[in-house]
């Protein structure tokens, strides 16, 4: 469900005009906050096309990125040289939840997808956050800065990059 989330969460706008969004650009802040209130803090870029290419390039602590297609997440973490590649079995459209999401106050929004629920943040008319529970009861927080809409990403940036002596896991 964790690598799911990437799948979804990497546009927004307005809530009121999603059909006019085409790609979506930020830096993240990510937190996750477990039942002992210890938090693990990760940093990075999410880059994403519609309808479903996205990738998460994580810089802080660690460097990792998670490549998300259609189908299918690759995550590539060169600090271990290690690829692992999931399918993905849902047909979840982000945009459909999102034009669907119940207004909560003026600047946030609920969205639900597999009994998850979705908290989302709006500030000056840009998506500022989202959070949710993860499957570990982890509180998971994502807060984007410097987002951009609509701009021209070229499609090689979502082909998954790595060394051919990567070990391959699939999963």
């Amino acid at each position: 469900m964790k690598y799911l989330l990437f799948y979804f969460i990497f546009l927004s706008s307005l809530l009121a005009s999603f059909e006019n969004i085409n790609s979506f650009e930020a830096d993240f802040l990510q937190t996750i906050k477990d039942d002992k209130n210890k938090v693990l803090s990760y940093e990075g870029k999410v880059i994403a096309s519609k309808p479903y290419s996205a990738v998460w390039n994580y810089v802080k602590p660690i460097n990792k990125n998670v490549y998300i297609s259609r189908n299918s997440i690759t995550i590539v973490e060169p600090e271990i040289e290690q690829v692992i590649v999931k399918n993905i079995e849902t047909n979840f459209n982000f945009f459909h939840l999102l034009q669907n999401a119940n207004k909560i106050t003026d600047n946030s929004y609920m969205a639900e997808f597999n009994g998850t629920k979705f908290t989302l943040v709006i500030k000056d008319k840009l998506l500022y956050s989202i959070s949710y529970i993860d499957e570990f009861e982890n509180l998971v927080k994502i807060i984007f800065n410097n987002q951009k809409y609509n701009s021209k990403i070229d499609e090689q940036r979502y082909i998954p990059l790595f060394s051919l002596d990567f070990d391959i896991v699939r999963d």
